[in-house]
């Protein structure tokens, strides 16, 4: 089980002039607006207050970096699909994460946060399909397992899956914050990325 002792926010950039020079191994958090980004983050680290949780979706407008003990960076991204940005905003997002994913030396994978009880959207298998194009490994993160009857577990898995047209050379994870499901798998599959 991997312990964090030290999670810190490092920096928030929206340019690339400001990315932390630095030689630490880094993961992507992608998702929706309302996926849960920022309680997954905070679940995962331990920390309630990490990364900041907001009732309006979309106040992440830059990149966020967060030190974890030291080892690696956890890199959370602008969430996508929000519709009350306007589109010119939009296009600075999706510059800005394509820019980081597209030359971003240290980066080694990217989590992909779903939500476990609806079939991906179109934004998710874009985001998806950019990963695999660059050869970015994925993490896809199924969040609210705690929301599903156990007999939809299997079905919905199937179907996040298919949508994405899943790569089995991937990993696929099982989460829940409020039950704390996947935290130690999530981690595992992180440091197989960062550490090996």
């Amino acid at each position: 089980m991997y312990k964090v002792n030290k999670a810190e926010f490092v920096l928030c950039a929206a340019w690339k002039s400001q990315w932390p020079h630095t030689t630490i191994p880094e993961i992507c958090m992608a998702g929706r607006s309302n996926v849960g980004k920022s309680s997954f983050i905070n679940t995962i680290t331990g920390r309630g207050k990490l990364a900041k949780v907001s009732s309006t979706p979309g106040k992440t407008r830059t990149l966020n970096f967060f030190n974890i003990n030291d080892e690696l960076h956890l890199v959370d991204v602008p969430g996508y699909g929000y519709a009350k940005v306007n589109d010119k905003i939009k296009e600075s997002f999706g510059e800005m994460i394509d820019t980081y994913l597209r030359e971003r030396e240290t980066l080694r994978g990217l989590v992909l946060i779903v939500d476990y009880r609806h079939k991906p959207t179109r934004d998710d298998i874009e985001m998806y399909e950019y990963a695999k194009y660059y050869e970015i490994p994925v993490i896809v993160v199924a969040t609210k397992e705690d929301k599903l009857k156990r007999n939809d577990l299997v079905k919905n898995e199937k179907m996040i899956k298919k949508t994405l047209n899943f790569d089995e050379n991937d990993a696929f994870v099982r989460f829940s914050s409020l039950s704390k499901k996947g935290i130690d798998e999530v981690w595992d599959e992180i440091l197989k990325l960062c550490l090996n």
